[in-house]
């Protein structure tokens, strides 16, 4: 099943997605994963053993909806994927602080990185699955655990939309300073996926860089299921 997953990562059109990435703040991807793949994590969202813990939205009002934060040793695709996703966005982490004249702080390898986590006590792994319902949403929010985060995250859709389920779009919204807030939504098609920032994303001004605060959530899911698998690179407290 993970056979060729670093290699469909690497194979993406990464200087679009780049120039996407600093143009917009976010990048729509292709289909990534498999029918079968996703089948494969919505059919493990019942296996308890692979969870370290079960959030229900509703208790803490984060919205209404359920999710599950993976154990280590993580699956072997999500590990692929984590590894493989991370030496790119690296990259882009490191050019956005250049942005905004601050030094290159990310290293090329994701145990690196997570080697750094530790150092702050983040050792829980964060990659998880989330399942929203019939009336279903996430409220505007960002996944940061810690005093150390890494500037991206990638979301993938595991079913179809309106076939699957209706509504249910991913929504971000940028806190532009001094300004109105922007809003954006996305639609994405079943095994594939979006990069958004984590906390703030650096936007070319009159006197050079500046940082706007990037929130993300999900829409009311208006019937049907959707399933969505988060790929987090910092770990958690």
């Amino acid at each position: 099943m993970v056979q060729h997953i670093k290699t469909r990562v690497e194979s993406l059109d990464w200087e679009t997605i780049q120039h996407e990435l600093d143009e917009q703040g976010f990048a729509k991807l292709p289909v990534i994963l498999t029918k079968e793949e996703c089948e494969f994590f919505i059919d493990m969202y019942g296996v308890e053993e692979s969870y370290r813990t079960t959030i229900n939205m509703t208790r803490y009002r984060f919205g209404n909806g359920e999710y599950k934060y993976f154990s280590y040793p993580l699956p072997d695709i999500i590990q692929h994927l984590r590894e493989a996703f991370y030496l790119a966005l690296a990259k882009t982490a490191n050019r956005w602080l250049s942005y905004l004249k601050k030094t290159e702080q990310y290293p090329e390898q994701l145990q690196d990185f997570l080697n750094t986590c530790k150092k702050y006590n983040q050792t829980r792994p964060t990659p998880l699955l989330l399942k929203y319902e019939t009336g279903g949403f996430n409220c505007l929010h960002q996944d940061l655990y810690g005093d150390i985060f890494f500037p991206f995250q990638v979301v993938f859709l595991l079913n179809q939309r309106d076939q699957d389920f209706c509504g249910g779009e991913s929504l971000l919204v940028e806190q532009i300073p001094r300004a109105q807030s922007r809003g954006h939504v996305i639609t994405l098609e079943q095994g594939s996926a979006l990069i958004f920032p984590t906390h703030h994303r650096p936007v070319l001004g009159k006197k050079g860089y500046y940082k706007n605060t990037v929130r993300h959530g999900v829409s009311t899911v208006t019937a049907g299921e959707r399933y969505g698998l988060g790929i987090i690179f910092h770990d958690s407290k």
